[in-house]
């Protein structure tokens, strides 16, 4: 089938239309330049007064153990340490973790943390014992970077490396990773 072809009453419309357009466009060009020709000079911005960031002192490392993730940051300040803006104290209550979280800290030969470091650790993930492991892992980071004989020292301990073991996968055709459905003679 042919196509209809338009009218010229139509074409004519259309032409009309973009010519508006384009004179529509001119005009607006031309209140910008006018109103750029009539500021003289533009306003300074004066910036908003926020406190500095003190990196001076400051040492971080990045723990991590399954899927938790713990980022540790360390001032080398007299203060409190902080789990996710909860005292470690009160974050760890139990003997055992206490114990934990502190024993990158006494290899290295501070017995008080706190009264040497200040510190922000943010951790997230997993289960309470795997964040336990990424803020062991992250603060012995933090520390190989305080002085390099730290970090010797937490090396040996074996405090820098990162434990691998994650949980495997699970298979298709398996109830788990590895369990089988029980197998049937007949």
């Amino acid at each position: 089938m042919a196509r209809p072809k338009k009218k010229d009453t139509e074409i004519k419309k259309v032409k009309v239309e973009k010519i508006e357009k384009k004179e529509e466009k001119v005009e607006k060009v031309e209140k910008m330049e006018k109103v750029a020709e009539s500021k003289e000079e533009p306003k300074e911005v004066t910036p908003k007064k926020t406190k500095p960031l003190d990196y001076k002192g400051l040492f971080h490392g990045t723990g991590r153990r399954k899927t938790a993730v713990a980022r540790v940051f360390l001032w080398d300040d007299k203060g409190e340490i902080t789990v996710n803006n909860i005292p470690a104290t009160e974050y760890f209550r139990d003997e055992i973790e206490q114990n934990a979280w502190i024993r990158p800290f006494h290899l290295v030969g501070v017995s008080h943390p706190k009264a040497r470091f200040k510190g922000s650790i943010l951790v997230r993930g997993s289960s309470r014992q795997s964040q336990m492991g990424a803020i062991v892992h992250g603060i012995s980071r933090a520390l190989a970077t305080v002085d390099a004989e730290f970090k010797v020292i937490l090396a040996k301990a074996g405090m820098l490396t990162r434990d691998s073991r994650m949980v495997e996968r699970k298979k298709p055709f398996l109830h788990k990773a590895r369990k089988r459905p029980q197998y049937s003679k007949r």
